[in-house]
């Protein structure tokens, strides 16, 4: 028989999964950042630096404010445990899962292998850079532009270069070696993933399966279509079969969950075994847009009643929320979003706008104030400052006021969508 879950305990699961069940550590070191990175199995990269970039949020998120130093030396130095590939967008991944993306790459290689591919026509753009790699060791697309040479007219152009080094890192030839800034360093596969890790073979349909595996184990209780998105995994029927498989061993329990449907009618959901569900959620927290709790914007929606569109390419005067809102969590809802800017010159954390979410509850707001002071403090600043856009801006400002006491002082700011009147 199916075991049958509410929607409050199929978030609880999901949150649980993801580690919103553990308190915060007083001190955060590296061994809370791995831990972090056990559940979540992947960190999406993002550039977007308003607030702060996307990757050192989740580990805000669940950790509280730590060094953002500590985030650059566990995954960015050249002794990480973790390297860059495209297992959801552009992500930060254990080294020791770089053989489980082989089947990616080979898949990106037979895509471009076409006489009339970019990289059949550009095959000497291709092996120049790898010949460049090879000799003088991890590069910066900088470094390669500075010594390309330019007699030889659009084939030197430079974003034929950079598409080289882009290419190179999709088929595994090449990897990244770590970042100066923001900016990538580029080395040949062979200088940065150990040669144990690197020759081991891993078929399409093992790791399909193993991912598939780990999708579920991170989401808790998901449906077919949250477990491809995991990983993007574009073969459905591969994880179908990976489903079942994981079914008849026993690690995957097939469920319901009350409206999640579609269409009318129900939609197969699976549970981990070992997914917990907790018998509450205590947890605040501000959210990446990039954070797997609602990164899958189908499961967003009918998970959490999130229904989330990024405005960064919306004209300003059209866009609804915000540049760069931020979804919050309170307990096992996301009760708000607030678009959040780091304003450096008067070290303050300015909300730009703040609403309401379906779910939200009277009482939300003192926690938002809450996590929006601890916000500032990670972000080494100062003050705290309220725009009048948005329905949830009042409840917000007063919140911070009265606990303005406990952390950064508050003001009120005009943002350009307001009247200043």
């Amino acid at each position: 028989m199916t075991d049958t879950l509410t929607p409050t305990q199929a978030r609880r699961i999901a949150l649980a999964a993801q580690g919103f069940t553990r308190a915060r550590p007083a001190s955060v070191a590296g061994r809370h950042v791995h831990r972090v990175m056990d559940r979540l199995g992947v960190l999406q990269i993002d550039s977007v630096n308003v607030f702060a970039r996307s990757h050192y949020l989740p580990l805000f998120s669940r950790l509280g404010a730590y060094e953002p130093a500590l985030l650059d030396r566990v995954f960015l130095s050249r002794t990480t445990h973790y390297v860059e590939y495209l297992a959801h967008e552009a992500t930060f991944i254990p080294i020791e899962d770089w053989p489980l993306w082989r089947f990616r790459m080979d898949d990106f290689r037979r895509r471009w292998a076409g006489e009339e591919s970019w990289m059949s026509s550009n095959a000497r753009t291709l092996q120049w850079v790898q010949d460049e790699l090879r000799a003088r060791g991890p590069l910066r697309p900088a470094d390669l532009r500075a010594d390309a040479p330019r007699e030889r007219g659009t084939w030197w152009d430079w974003d034929d270069v950079k598409l080289a080094l882009e290419h190179l890192w999709r088929t595994g030839d090449v990897a990244i070696s770590g970042r100066r800034g923001f900016e990538r360093t580029y080395a040949l596969a062979e200088h940065v993933i150990p040669d144990a890790i690197r020759s081991q073979e891993v078929s399409r349909a093992d790791a399909i399966r193993e991912l598939t595996r780990r999708a579920a184990r991170s989401s808790g209780v998901a449906t077919q279509s949250d477990l491809a998105d995991y990983y993007r995994i574009r073969d459905r029927a591969a994880v179908a079969g990976s489903i079942a498989e994981l079914v008849d061993s026993g690690e995957l329990e097939p469920v319901q969950v009350r409206g999640w449907e579609r269409g009318g009618r129900p939609l197969a959901a699976w549970r981990h075994r070992d997914a917990v569900l907790p018998r509450k959620v205590d947890a605040a927290a501000i959210l990446t847009p990039f954070d797997p709790v609602v990164w899958f914007r189908d499961r967003a929606l009918r998970a959490f009643e999130l229904d989330y569109r990024i405005e960064i390419y919306v004209p300003a005067e059209k866009r609804r929320f915000g540049y760069y809102s931020l979804p919050v969590l309170v307990g096992d809802r996301i009760v708000a979003r607030v678009d959040l800017k780091s304003d450096r010159a008067t070290s303050t954390l300015q909300v730009q706008s703040a609403w309401w979410e379906p779910q939200a509850r009277p009482g939300d707001a003192e926690q938002i104030a809450a996590e929006l002071r601890l916000a500032a403090a990670w972000q080494s600043l100062d003050r705290v400052s309220v725009s009048r856009w948005g329905d949830a801006t009042e409840a917000l400002h007063g919140a911070l006021a009265a606990g303005a006491g406990t952390g950064a002082s508050v003001r009120r700011h005009v943002h350009a969508r307001e009247s200043p009147a």
